[in-house]
């Protein structure tokens, strides 16, 4: 039972830490929707380290591998890395900049693709692709006709977005299972739980042979 109260306790604080960092993911996402600006910045700038850390690592890992077929690869991508985190860590305006025309070509693209297949298929989802090809395709023009000045507010507030989602659905795992934990909890602790100070009832035994009650009727 003790075991059984630990191991509640660690789950149950494990969720409420996951919680925790939801919670502190929701305003980051809520303040980065309010300083949009900055939030492009803050995205770019993680974006080259992850990118310089990234290519570091590889080009450790190809190097530790020298002497396989995927060694030059491996080089040659590690260093492509490199050297796109640190233009984008130099000048993370510029990058911006080109990731939010390249994002608006991606819409424009996808929501052609998805008006023009909505319209020759037309299958059982014909309405609902129809409205994200159109929602693409006005995402798209609108980003276009407002660059490079887009560029400040679309990343920062698709990173912004992904933050707080992500945020709420941590409090909502981490609420949830403490939830459940104390549940399974409070469900298991009568039956495995002892009155204090009473011992438990043991089922009596019979000692000894004892002959059924029909035989000793029918001698008298």
């Amino acid at each position: 039972m003790m075991r059984q109260t630990r191991e509640s306790k660690k789950l149950s604080r494990d969720f409420g830490w996951l919680a925790f960092l939801g919670v502190l993911l929701v305003i980051g996402g809520v303040v980065g929707l309010v300083y949009t600006g900055l939030a492009t910045l803050t995205s770019m700038l993680l974006f080259g380290w992850l990118l310089l850390v990234g290519g570091l690592v590889g080009l450790l890992q190809s190097v530790q591998s020298r002497g396989t077929s995927f060694f030059w690869l491996g080089v040659v991508v590690a260093a492509l890395n490199i050297a796109a985190g640190i233009v984008v860590i130099r000048n993370p305006v510029g990058s911006a900049e080109a990731l939010t025309m390249f994002a608006a070509l991606l819409f424009l693209t996808g929501g052609l693709f998805r008006v023009v297949g909505s319209l020759v298929v037309r299958g059982p989802q014909f309405g609902w692709t129809l409205v994200q090809g159109a929602f693409g395709l006005l995402l798209g023009i609108l980003v276009l006709f407002d660059w490079p000045h887009s560029s400040l507010y679309v990343l920062g507030t698709f990173f912004s977005l992904a933050l707080l989602f992500d945020g709420l659905g941590l409090v909502s795992i981490g609420f949830g299972g403490r939830r459940v934990v104390s549940m399974v909890s409070e469900a298991m602790e009568p039956d495995t739980a002892a009155t204090p100070g009473r011992p438990p009832v043991q089922p009596p035994h019979r000692t000894g042979f004892q002959k059924p009650e029909g035989q000793d009727r029918s001698a008298h």
